[in-house]
């Protein structure tokens, strides 16, 4: 045992020993504290998260209710736009359809001037060329003599005119 007691070893081995029996008797409360508190942060932790977790998906199924109402609006939005461009798009057919009623019918009336006015050039070029034709029949066939009494017979009517009135 002598041996046993001079050896540096077991001096250590018997000193690590009563340290470890100290440290035991005398820090076990102080570590179990430790612990506990450690436990006591990590159940917080896992608490807060949990609640951090709940809130997160009321968070999202709020979100997603507001994505499905707003998809919701904007198909009632393109719904909307697409009534009133069909609308539209019946309004602009009947403005055109009554547009071009009108247009064709003031071509027609255009039409009818324009052919009453060539009518109205036609009976007028007719007339000149007959009373140009006529002249120049008459100056052919007319002497001066036939001239004379044409002039005074012309005279004399044109008085008989003057006086009956």
């Amino acid at each position: 045992m002598m041996e046993f007691l001079s050896d540096t070893g077991s001096w250590v081995l018997i000193s690590f020993l009563i340290f470890a029996f100290l440290a035991y008797t005398k820090g076990k409360a102080a570590f179990l504290n430790m612990l506990d508190s450690r436990i006591e942060a990590i159940k917080n932790e896992i608490e807060t998260a949990e609640s951090l977790r709940v809130e997160a998906q009321e968070l999202l199924a709020q979100y997603q209710r507001k994505q499905r109402d707003a998809a919701k609006e904007a198909e009632e939005i393109v719904k909307t736009a697409k009534e009133h461009a069909e609308e539209i798009k019946k309004q602009a057919d009947t403005d055109l359809k009554a547009l071009t009623k009108k247009r064709e019918e003031q071509l027609k009336e255009r039409l009818s001037r324009m052919e009453e006015k060539a009518m109205r050039e036609i009976q007028a070029y007719a007339a000149e060329l007959a009373v140009n034709a006529t002249k120049e029949i008459i100056a052919k066939q007319m002497d001066k003599k036939t001239n004379e009494n044409l002039v005074k017979e012309s005279i004399k009517n044109i008085s008989k005119q003057v006086s009956s009135k």
